[in-house]
């Protein structure tokens, strides 16, 4: 039976690379290999293999190397999930694995520190454990010990987290070594890229319009990626192939970050360890807010635009930035639209977006409301999915009277939902217990969320309305203290 015949759009500059070139251990390696092997496939093929596959969706952290990115003049060592960089998100880039610490057979301060308080037995897990710790020991401006949540992504199964965090605590100043060298100059800016292995394409532009050039080619079938962290466990786990990726992350209109009296412009492309360095003085639940995403690991390659992109009715972002009475930017061939982030989710993995269209920013009107929090309902704290997550804000009057609410829930339907009748209740009422009974009555009969294995559709409408509860007393004991 004869193949089908794929057409891929124009590739950039009318050519594809035969090779996956980057920095790997200070030394410059050009890889191949198919366009879903991922950078851990390729490290343990070429015989480096402290980086483990434990669970290949980025949850143990047992395969976590460090990449090289912009920290202000110089750059900073940035610990990430080598199970799900596909091989060609790596070109340009600086890495760095396990192999590389121990010079002339002396150990790093942090093996060393890991050795010394018994922060290993089987081993398996070790290796991602110090190469998180590596990045946290040379974390630029660190003064004290080492924080011991840098290794938030990292699972142990037999040691125990108290040796680890001993050897963490145990650790001053980075020596000044090569590795702190490094630190002061610039990472490598990522250039335009493709690759195309057998019949599928990869490929990097540079610009928005090159991008949605790309996007507008006929029967493309292209799928947008960034970090990859959602995309490649479809690869890992599900098997899933794809012909055509197009990747944003060279894409500088997407990477912007501007606060003005009107707005907080987020980029769609800016990683979430990157919004919390360039919101130096986001208001605490922002910050509280971003510490409950995934992991360390996972936040340094995820973007709050893919997020938000792939519609899913769980993801953390939609419930707070509903809350905020979020606007997204959304970029095709007929120029740019903004969209609130209420009317942006259509349906199940369902958008506003239209074919060659793309997320370019989130926006986030000012002036914030001035009661604000998030709740994410999940078997723990850190590093989980959750079963419902929710975003509340309220303004109150003078008189205590509320003058603007916004109730908005994540794994209560199909979609990421603002709860609009009983934010009607709440508005022009006193904040008080008989307010919020009457706004959970109307949740009760409003919401109808499903049962599923992580929790029935009676268990997430009760905590649809204890949390809204919870949010009330919480703002009330504030107000009194």
């Amino acid at each position: 039976m004869p193949r089908t015949k794929v057409e891929f759009p124009v590739l950039l500059n009318g050519q594809s690379s035969p090779v996956v070139e980057f920095q790997l251990n200070g030394k410059s390696v050009c890889a191949q290999g198919d366009l879903h092997t991922t950078l851990l496939d390729f490290l343990r093929a070429e015989g480096l293999t402290g980086a483990k596959e434990g669970c290949a969706e980025g949850e143990c952290g047992a395969c976590a190397v460090v990449m090289v990115r912009q920290s202000g003049a110089g750059s900073a060592y940035c610990p990430i999930n080598s199970c799900l960089m596909l091989l060609p998100m790596a070109a340009g880039q600086e890495i760095y694995s396990v192999e590389a610490l121990a010079q002339q057979g002396e150990l790093a301060a942090v093996q060393h520190a890991m050795v010394e308080h018994g922060g290993s037995q089987c081993g398996y897990c070790t290796p991602g454990f110090v190469m998180s710790l590596f990045a946290e020991h040379y974390r630029p401006g660190r003064t004290g010990p080492c924080d011991p949540h840098a290794t938030a992504g990292n699972l142990c199964r037999c040691t125990g987290y108290r040796p680890i965090r001993d050897a963490a605590l145990s650790l001053g100043p980075a020596p000044q070594d090569a590795f702190t060298q490094r630190l002061s100059r610039p990472a490598p800016a990522l250039a335009g890229f493709s690759y195309r292995a057998h019949d599928a394409v990869f490929q990097r532009p540079t610009t928005l319009d090159e991008c949605l050039s790309l996007l507008a080619q006929p029967q493309s079938d292209a799928r947008l990626v960034a970090g990859g962290t959602d995309l490649a466990v479809e690869s890992n786990l599900r098997g899933r192939r794809f012909k055509n990726l197009i990747s944003v992350e060279a894409l500088s209109e997407l990477r912007v970050f501007r606060e003005s009296e009107r707005a907080v412009e987020l980029g769609a492309a800016l990683t979430l360890s990157e919004i919390e360095s360039h919101w130096t003085e986001a208001p605490a639940f922002f910050r509280e807010w971003l510490a409950l995403f995934a992991s360390p690991l996972i936040r340094n390659r995820a973007t709050l635009g893919g997020n938000l992109a792939t519609a899913s009715p769980i993801g953390d972002a939609a419930p707070l930035l509903l809350a905020l009475d979020a606007q997204v930017t959304i970029a095709g061939a007929a120029g740019q639209r903004t969209v609130p982030l209420a009317s942006f989710f259509h349906g199940y993995r369902k958008t506003a977006l239209a074919a060659g269209e793309l997320l370019v920013s989130i926006l986030l009107p000012k002036p914030l409301p001035q009661n604000v929090r998030f709740f994410k309902a999940a078997k723990r704290r850190m590093d989980d999915i959750s079963t419902i997550a929710a975003g509340f804000a309220v303004n109150l009057g003078a008189s205590g009277r509320i003058e603007h609410a916004r109730v908005a829930y994540g794994g209560v339907a199909p979609v990421p939902m603002r709860a609009v009748e009983a934010e009607e209740s709440l508005q022009g009422r006193s904040w008080d217990e008989t307010t919020i009974r009457r706004a959970q009555a109307i949740l009760e009969r409003s919401l109808k969320p499903i049962s599923d294995h992580r929790g029935s559709a009676a268990y997430r409408l009760a905590l649809a309305q204890s949390l809204l509860e919870k949010f009330w007393w919480e703002q009330r004991e504030e107000a009194v203290a």
